[in-house]
């Protein structure tokens, strides 16, 4: 079954709008798990748009089911992850002033910086997924810097699944398949939501794991958190039946 870690990006950027502590991201979080969340997932920027530092810290003694931090790992973002230990951090190619996530590394001109981050975060004890766009190269690159999962970059399957389904879902398989070849887990993230989601799913038997927070976010102004995370769910688990 893929696990569904929800990202409380969304949450944070909605507090910091007005100060304040409303909504309570901690409490989001809490309450993401006790309706179905599999893992939480966040994505700290320099300028603290959102999620912060100090959320990253408390985090650590919230989340009791998989707490995946996502960042470029430059010395902040690595400190973070000697803080709180989670359970995976996921490494992006992001420059500080990016809005989203929007390419995955080049994990063949970066091999030897992978590499070495990689190292150093494996030596906390913690799981490392690189972000990789759906091109086998880049796959086996990561394999090579020492990873232990990719993370697919989705938008570009998200974009194409309205107009052809099949043709946007082919290179995710094959890159998936060169994946479980070189033995690393597959995570998958990025304009995933409930219309797209289930074919993904079921087009990789595989998938460990799938971030989702945009699109998550935007369906629970209309249904609620806890009946959003429950479709999420069964769109996971229709994909596997």
């Amino acid at each position: 079954m893929t696990r569904l870690s929800i990202n409380i990006n969304k949450f944070a950027t909605l507090r910091n709008s007005r100060g304040g502590n409303n909504p309570d991201v901690l409490k989001v979080a809490a309450d993401c798990e006790k309706f179905g969340a599999e893992g939480i997932t966040i994505h700290p920027r320099p300028d603290e748009r959102h999620i912060r530092y100090a959320d990253a810290i408390a985090l650590k003694d919230i989340v009791t089911t998989e707490f995946n931090i996502e960042g470029y790992p430059d010395e902040r973002y690595l400190r973070i992850i000697r803080e709180t230990t989670p359970a995976q951090a996921t490494l992006v190619p992001d420059p500080p002033n990016a809005i989203t996530s929007n390419s995955g590394w080049d994990t063949l001109q970066h091999a030897s910086f992978l590499k070495d981050v990689i190292a150093e975060i494996h030596g906390l004890g913690v799981r490392v997924s690189v972000f990789v766009d759906p091109v086998p190269r880049m796959v086996e690159g990561a394999a090579r810097a020492g990873a232990d999962r990719i993370e697919l970059y989705t938008e570009p399957y998200a974009r194409e699944f309205t107009v052809n389904k099949e043709v946007a879902v082919k290179p995710y398989i094959e890159s998936a398949r060169v994946a479980q070849e070189v033995g690393l887990g597959i995570n998958a993230g990025h304009d995933l939501n409930l219309e797209n989601l289930g074919f993904l799913a079921a087009s990789l038997p595989k998938l460990d794991e799938v971030s989702i927070g945009h699109a998550l976010v935007c369906d629970a102004l209309y249904y609620g958190l806890e009946n959003t995370i429950q479709l999420y769910l069964r769109a996971l688990k229709t994909a596997r039946s």
